[in-house]
Formats: structure tokens, C-alpha cells, sequence
């Protein structure tokens, strides 16, 4: 750890050095403003400090974009300082079970999301929102905190929807709704979300070196104290990510259930390089979209290889993107029965009702071209061969649609 942080000691910037952003000068600010002394944890401050070099070095943050990458790490480090703060109040958080939780993922843009909400129809079941990855904490000035709670979130997506328009299309957010495990993760700075919103490449190989059993040890503990707020539930989870982690997760939760879909990578890459442009485009002061389809492409046939290397696994339940649109209900029948649940007549008619709402009804199809992210259909197809061959996908053709369930 940094030698200034260690003592508590900063060093004043030299005249002339150019400004970024330090991570021992941002944990020594949240302490100040926490009145606490250190960080119980502190093994997350290494990938912190590679996440800032990289901002600095190689991100081409905008003003506006470094200025939100240091609002969102004041917002971790507070989380994780409320944290300790709670636990040394109430040790006993730590001793909460999380058992047999649910972890979906698989190819983006595959109908996980879809999967994922239809789930959480059943009163049983339980997932992070928005407001909980933003304040994880129950307010403790009661209704009117979880009012105010509630707003600042609320506005903060509407802010978010204004510098980035397209992103609602691409994937719906809204305060109450489930997101995904990569929002948890980011509160250690261990979460491929940093690569999806800013041009990190040093940090994103540092995470595939060091792997994320410290992320998901985290994870757990986040789960823990969501745990104490919703009780007697049954957690389901869901990021694409979890497919590059999967050993890690492993050793956090033996007795987690995986849930894998997949879907022609063909059809959902430009959609993925469109969404990552998307998300980066007001925080850099320039895109390039080669270079997002390279690296999106490269990530998701190494994605691709490892999901292969699982479809022998009896652990794993693999599902595709046409048996998930096509019979849902029967998609979550499967899903119940690899987790020894069983499905019971109320949380399917919440089901049913959920399917019949005007959110899942056809929208315009919407094309986003490979081409413009330096991708050619063909060479992808012989990338992903052996992949779409052993989970039977169905190919679907380049210039088709995107329909409402394909997130």
C-alpha cells in the first residue's frame, strides 16, 4: 500500500505537475469526511490505485469525466467506510448465511436481463437495485431517509439519461429495478463495469491477473448487509462478467446455482460495442470504435471458449436466448428445478401478469452495423464456431433486429 496512505501523510503536487487522480489523496479525503481513523479492509485500495493510473495514463477522460470517475470513487469509498461503521456497531451482520444463491450470466445481450426480472416476480426472491448499489445502507432517518434515498438516485439517472440518451434503449435502468453484480464489485474498484465506461486496458489485464476472489469476498459481505434489510429471501444475481470469475465465485459460494445462456455472439457483438460506446462517449474526450470492437471481440471469444469448457458440467444449467423468448415460463421452470425450488401457483400468475405488461410487448427492431466497429461478420463466424456448435445455437442473421428481450 502506498506509503502516504499507510502514515496518513499526503504530499503536496509539485509546481507544474499535471492534476489527476491520486488514490491515497482520495482515501485520506473520505476518511477526513467519515471522522474515521482508517478503513477496516483495506485490500482494496492496490486495484484503486491501478484504476486511477489508468485513468490518468491512458483513459483521455474529458473534464466532465474525470470529475464523475471522482465522484464515483467518493461514493465507494463512503459505502465501504459505512460499512465498517455498521459492522463494528453490529458484528453479528457477518455471521448472515447466504445460501444457494442464484448467479445468472452467459453471452451479453442474451436475455438475461429478461431472465432476471421475470424471476424476481416471485415474492421469494431477491436481487440488488439500483438505490441499494448507490446507498446500500437503510437510511437512519427512517421513511423520509429512504424518501430522500430514493430521489437522489432518481435523480442522478435522470442526469445520467441527459448525457447519454441512447443508453435506455440499450439497457433500461431505473431506481427500483435489479442491476447487476458488477455495480457491487465496483465498490472495491474490482468490477469490469470501470472497463465498460472508461478506455482502461492496464487495469483490465491487472484484474485478469490478480483475479477477484477480494471482489467476491466483498460480494458476499454486500449481500450480507442487503441480507439483514430483506431477510427469508432467496438471492438471485446476474452479470455476464461472472463468466471470467467463475473459479473465484466458486470459492466464495460452494453451494452457489449457474444459470449460463447463450445466444449467437454474431448477432449481439455490434450491440455490445454499441452499448460500451455508449457508455463511454461522455466521459472521454474521444472514441474510438475499432478499437471497442476489438476489444470487445477479443474479450467475449475468450468468454466463449470458457463456456465451452463448461457444457460438460452437470453444476451448470445452460439455457439459450430462443428457449428463453420463445417459453419463458418454461425456461423458468428449468431454472427452478436445477435449484431445488419449486414453483408455485402465486409467483407464476405474478409471472404471467408480468409477461402480459406493456414493457415485454414487440419494439421497433434496432440495427447496429459490425462494420463500424471494425468487425467482419465471417472471420466472427469462424471465431465462434466451436461455440455455437456445442451449445446448438441457432445463427441468426447480422442485419435482424433486436427485440425486447434480447438484454
Amino acid at each position: 500500500m502506498h506509503e502516504e496512505f499507510r502514515s496518513g501523510r499526503t504530499r503536496r503536487p509539485l509546481i507544474g505537475e499535471r492534476r489527476g487522480l491520486r488514490a491515497e489523496l482520495l482515501a485520506e479525503a473520505a476518511l477526513r469526511r467519515s471522522g474515521r481513523k482508517s478503513f477496516a479492509d483495506r485490500s482494496f485500495f492496490r486495484a484503486l490505485q491501478c484504476l486511477t493510473d489508468s485513468f490518468n495514463r491512458e483513459a483521455g477522460l474529458s473534464a466532465f469525466g474525470q470529475l464523475a470517475a471522482k465522484y464515483d470513487i467518493a461514493r465507494c469509498l463512503r459505502n465501504l467506510l459505512r460499512f465498517d461503521a455498521l459492522e463494528a456497531a453490529c458484528p453479528s451482520v457477518l455471521n448472515r448465511p447466504i445460501s444457494a444463491p442464484l448467479f445468472i450470466t452467459g453471452m451479453p445481450r442474451s436475455g438475461t436481463t429478461f431472465l432476471h426480472r421475470l424471476i424476481l416476480q416471485d415474492p421469494r426472491m431477491a436481487a440488488p437495485r439500483l438505490v441499494h448499489l448507490v446507498h446500500p445502507l437503510a437510511a437512519r432517518q427512517g421513511r423520509i431517509g429512504a424518501q430522500l434515498r430514493h430521489l437522489s438516485v432518481r435523480m442522478q439517472v435522470s442526469i445520467f439519461r441527459l448525457i447519454a440518451p441512447e443508453l435506455n434503449a440499450l439497457h433500461p435502468i431505473a431506481v427500483d429495478e435489479p442491476e447487476e453484480c458488477g455495480d457491487i464489485t465496483a465498490q472495491v474498484f474490482q468490477s469490469l463495469r470501470f472497463d465498460s465506461m472508461y478506455r482502461v486496458p492496464t487495469y483490465r489485464a491487472w484484474l485478469q491477473r490478480n483475479g477477484c476472489l477480494e471482489a467476491y469476498r466483498f460480494h458476499r459481505r454486500f449481500l450480507q448487509h442487503l441480507d439483514a434489510q430483506l431477510p427469508g429471501r432467496r438471492w438471485v444475481l446476474k452479470a455476464p462478467d461472472h463468466v471470467f470469475a467463475l473459479q473465484d465465485l466458486r470459492r466464495v459460494y460452494p453451494d452457489a446455482r449457474l444459470v449460463c445462456v447463450h445466444r449467437d455472439p454474431v448477432r449481439v457483438l455490434a450491440s455490445v460495442a454499441k452499448l460500451t460506446e455508449v457508455l463511454r462517449r461522455p466521459f472521454a474526450s474521444s472514441i474510438d470504435r475499432a478499437e471497442i470492437g476489438g476489444q470487445v471481440s477479443s474479450a467475449w471469444i475468450e468468454g466463449a471458449q470458457r463456456m465451452s469448457e463448461l457444457a460438460d458440467c452437470g453444476s451448470v444449467l445452460h439455457l439459450t436466448y430462443r428457449q428463453i423468448t420463445g417459453a419463458p415460463l418454461d425456461a423458468v421452470r428449468e431454472v427452478y428445478r436445477h435449484c431445488s425450488i419449486d414453483l408455485d401457483q402465486a409467483a407464476e400468475a405474478r409471472m404471467r401478469a408480468w409477461l402480459r405488461t406493456s414493457r415485454n410487448a414487440p419494439k421497433p427492431r434496432r440495427h447496429y452495423d459490425l462494420a463500424q466497429f471494425g468487425l467482419d461478420p465471417q472471420q466472427l463466424r469462424e471465431r465462434f464456431q466451436i461455440y455455437t456448435r456445442v451449445f446448438g445455437i441457432e445463427l441468426e442473421a447480422e442485419d435482424a433486429g433486436i427485440g425486447p428481450l434480447a438484454k
